[in-house]
This record gives C-alpha cells, sequence and structure tokens, in this order.
C-alpha cells in the first residue's frame, strides 16, 4: 500500500535525568517503549535526537559563580573588566553575570541596543526614530538612555534589563557602570580588559578589539574551558550555551557527545536491525516574528550527530515542476512525470532552477529546529525526539 504520511515527528517521555544515569540505555528504552505502546516500529534512517540539557545534567556539568569568578578574575586581572554585548536573559546570562562580576572591583556594562544579538528589544527602532539617535554611532551613558527612553521592560517577560543587570552586579559588591553602543571599540574608552559576551558574532569582536588596542580579551567561550576547583566545564565553549540551574550554579553546555550518539545508534541496531541516525541538540535556528527573537542562544544546534546527518537537503520542489516543466499535465500522468524527475535526479542540485525555493540550510540545523519545536522547554516531559520520515519523498511508498 502506498505510504500516505510523510515526516512525523514524536516527543518521547523518559524518566527524569539525575548526574551519572547510563544516558544512552534511558534513551534507547524510552524510544523502543514509545514505540511499543503507541504501535509503531523503529525504521532505517529514523532519527533519535537528545536535547543538550538532559546530556549535561547525565555529565554533571555544572559550574557556581565562585568557579566563573576565580577564571575571570585570573584571566582578566579583577579590577575594572568590560562586559561587552550580553543577551538580555534571566536564564541564560545573569547567573553568568553574577560570578564575572564577581571576579572584579568594577564592570562597564556595555550592552548592544537597540537590541541584543537574538533579538530581545531594549528599546524600539521607532523610538530611536523620534529621538534622532543612530545606534551605529551614537554612544550613550545611563543617564541619556534614562532621559530619551525611560523605562523600558521586555514584552516577555517584564523585566527591565539595564536595572535588573545592575543591580546583579552591585550585589556581587562590585561597581557598575553601563553604557549603550554597537561599536566594540567603545569599551577600550574604559578598560583595556574586555569580556566579550556575543555568541555567533565573538570571533569578529574579538578581532576588533586586539587590533584596536585592547590588553586582554576573553569570550565566553574562554571561561571555563577546563574544569577550576573540581567545576564543570567545556572546552570548546566555555560558558557559552549554559543555563540557569540554581540562584548560584549554571549547567553547561554538555561536552563531547560523540562517544553518546555513536552508543545510541549501536544499540538500536542491536535491538531492533535498523540503522537510526541520532544526534544531540540545543536551541533551534528560528526567530519569532511577533517578539523578534532568534531563538538560537546556544553556539550551534548540532552538538553532536551521527555522519548521516551531515550535508544539506537536495531537494526538487514540486510546485516548481508543476507550474513549469509538467503545466500541460494533470492527475495520474502528472504524478508519474514528477516521480519520475525525483527518482533521476543525481548529484548536488544547487544552481537547479527546479530546487529554487527549497531551504538552504545544513540538516543538522534544520532537523534540530524540529526537535527542539517538538521538545518545548517547559514541562512537555519529552526531552527525546523521534522522527520518522524525514529522507522520505514523494516517490516513497513503503
Amino acid at each position: 500500500m502506498e505510504r500516505r504520511v510523510g515526516t512525523v515527528s514524536r516527543g518521547v517521555r523518559c524518566p527524569i535525568i539525575r548526574e551519572g544515569d547510563n544516558l544512552a540505555e534511558i534513551i534507547v528504552n524510552s524510544v523502543l517503549d514509545a514505540a511499543k505502546s503507541e504501535g509503531y516500529e523503529v525504521r532505517d534512517r529514523d532519527i533519535i535526537a537528545a536535547t543538550e540539557s538532559i546530556v549535561a545534567r547525565a555529565q554533571g556539568n555544572y559550574a557556581s559563580i565562585d568557579a566563573i569568578a576565580k577564571d575571570v578574575k585570573e584571566k582578566l586581572g579583577g579590577e575594572t573588566i568590560g562586559i561587552i554585548f550580553p543577551i538580555l536573559s534571566r536564564n541564560r546570562f545573569s547567573i553568568c553575570l553574577k560570578g564575572m562580576a564577581k571576579g572584579a572591583k568594577k564592570v562597564v556594562l556595555m550592552l548592544s541596543y537597540p537590541s541584543d544579538e537574538v533579538g530581545n528589544e531594549l528599546v524600539s527602532l521607532d523610538k530611536l526614530d523620534e529621538a534622532g539617535i543612530n545606534p551605529y554611532s551614537d554612544v550613550l551613558d545611563l543617564k541619556r538612555y534614562r532621559e530619551l527612553f525611560g523605562e523600558n521592560k521586555h514584552t516577555f517577560t517584564g523585566v527591565d534589563y539595564v536595572a535588573y543587570y545592575s543591580e546583579l552586579i552591585q550585589e556581587q559588591g562590585a561597581e557598575v557602570e553601563v553604557i549603550f553602543a554597537n561599536n566594540p571599540k567603545e569599551i577600550l574608552k574604559y578598560t583595556k580588559n574586555v569580556l566579550t559576551c556575543d555568541i555567533h558574532t565573538r570571533a569578529r569582536t574579538k578581532r576588533i578589539l586586539k587590533a584596536a588596542g585592547a590588553e586582554v580579551v576573553c569570550g565566553m567561550d574562554d571561561i571555563l574551558t577546563s574544569p577550576v576547583d573540581g567545576s564543570g566545564c567545556n572546552e570548546k565553549f566555555g560558558l557559552l550555551g549554559s543555563n540557569k540551574a540554581t540562584e548560584d550554579k549554571v549547567k553547561l553546555f554538555p561536552r563531547d557527545c560523540t562517544a553518546l550518539v555513536e552508543e545510541v545508534q549501536a544499540k538500536i541496531l542491536e535491538k531492533t536491525g535498523k540503522h537510526v541516525e541520532v544526534m544531540v541538540y540545543g536551541d533551534g535556528a528560528f526567530k519569532d516574528p511577533v517578539g523578534k527573537i532568534w531563538e538560537l542562544a546556544d553556539p550551534c544546534v548540532s552538538v553532536a550527530h551521527t555522519p548521516g546527518l551531515e550535508g544539506t537537503p537536495n531537494e526538487l520542489k514540486l510546485k516548481y515542476l508543476a507550474d513549469n516543466d509538467f503545466k500541460d499535465l494533470s492527475g495520474e500522468a502528472l504524478k508519474e512525470a514528477i516521480s519520475k524527475k525525483i527518482s533521476e535526479k543525481e548529484g548536488s542540485l544547487v544552481g537547479n532552477m527546479a530546487a529554487q525555493g527549497t531551504t538552504p540550510r545544513r540538516l543538522t540545523d534544520l532537523i534540530g529546529s524540529l526537535c527542539d519545536l517538538t521538545s518545548g522547554s517547559g514541562d512537555k516531559g519529552t526531552p527525546v525526539i523521534h522522527i520518522q520520515g524525514y529522507f522520505d519523498n514523494y516517490t516513497t511508498d513503503k
């Protein structure tokens, strides 16, 4: 019988994960139990994905604000430091900021405006226009910012992040000065020791600062790259990708997960005879059109994945074929013509007009976004995702 269903993404419920748990075994058993309970079978080329959160938790990859403070003080001198371009997030940055501030005597906090890197807004573009402010060239101190724009609470959280971050710094015993600017070189008028907190633009920011005469430049990816007093760490990403665990502790991005994805793949093959692909995913890469927030606050979407998830989609656009190549056909003749075209495609379709409009993104970014949307970030209790039919096309009938 011809298959009538394409891609299916299922959230799989799992036990609450604790440090030291055998995560590969839990993932495999949870997927197989879910399939049995819902009456479906694991198939070749299915995708099994686990959120980075449960991986880091199983690894016990946590760090306290004291560990952060010690590393920041050692690497940036412990006097006046510039903390620039942080995202506005209680979950993602507030606890990191506590640790950073605890490792300094004074913090010059430089916020990008009108929004942070992922779209959290400090002030609207309309308000900038009304005030005659050019965010690319104008630098504002706190007094001027308040005169022009007053108090601005986040659309979704209701937090005035300017006041909130200032209070967090002061609570750790550090003096704080806040400025608003988008040129990283502005911070060098206040201090030559800079901790840049942007995520995806960090390499450029570091380059600009070093070329402009900064004495010490660190990114969040340079803090906690090795354990401090027995803390967790992340050799590649440091503090990037961390989340609030408690009021004085963060859960770091998981360390190397290659062995985990390979073990899950091998266990599924052993138990079912099916070859599946496996990944560990972070934030999906998509943007909210209302809040204007770009979801990707992690340093990458795929933390680790099996080789079968490498590459980009190589697809033909069905509506292009229907409206152009086969515009005079309909019904079964149209179906057969399109099916034949799909079955005959060879090699890369880059530059082929029949492929225009297909999503030009890596498979891991697309699949990770699907996983993130399926699992959510609240109380769904489905940190493992089982995707079927992702690699099917119009001609797949089994």
